[in-house]
């Protein structure tokens, strides 16, 4: 797969010799949306590049440490960041959506799976 080679480009991207490795199922949820949406020819990869390098950048600017686990934080802000600046989401929807996902992690109970807005609950 040609964006796998790709990958190089991004040098800080946790990896093991098999590809990216992540620690939460939502890495590798916000890691494989980046790759269809840059499939998709939402943005070029050098856009996404720069996007990540610029929030990784600024949060080193902000003195947050890194140390190790906030990586697909930084992804998930750049990718939040392209999305509105290509229009692919309006920011308003983007804030209401990261608000409901907010609300319903804090209402599921600890080990059970998120359900937004009640979808899949049988009432």
């Amino acid at each position: 797969m040609d964006d796998l080679k790709n990958l190089d480009a991004i040098p800080s991207l946790p990896r093991d010799e098999e590809g990216p490795v992540f620690r939460e199922p939502w890495e590798a949820q916000v890691f494989s949306m980046t790759l269809m949406l840059h499939q998709q020819g939402h943005f070029t990869w050098k856009e996404w590049t720069e996007c990540l390098g610029a929030e990784i950048t600024a949060a080193q600017k902000r003195g947050e440490p890194d140390l190790g686990d906030t990586y697909y934080l930084h992804w998930l802000a750049a990718l939040e960041k392209i999305v509105a600046k290509k229009g692919l989401v309006a920011s308003d929807n983007l804030l209401r959506r990261k608000g409901e996902w907010d609300a319903a992690a804090r209402a599921t109970p600890h080990g059970q799976p998120i359900v937004l807005g009640g979808e899949g609950r049988e009432g």
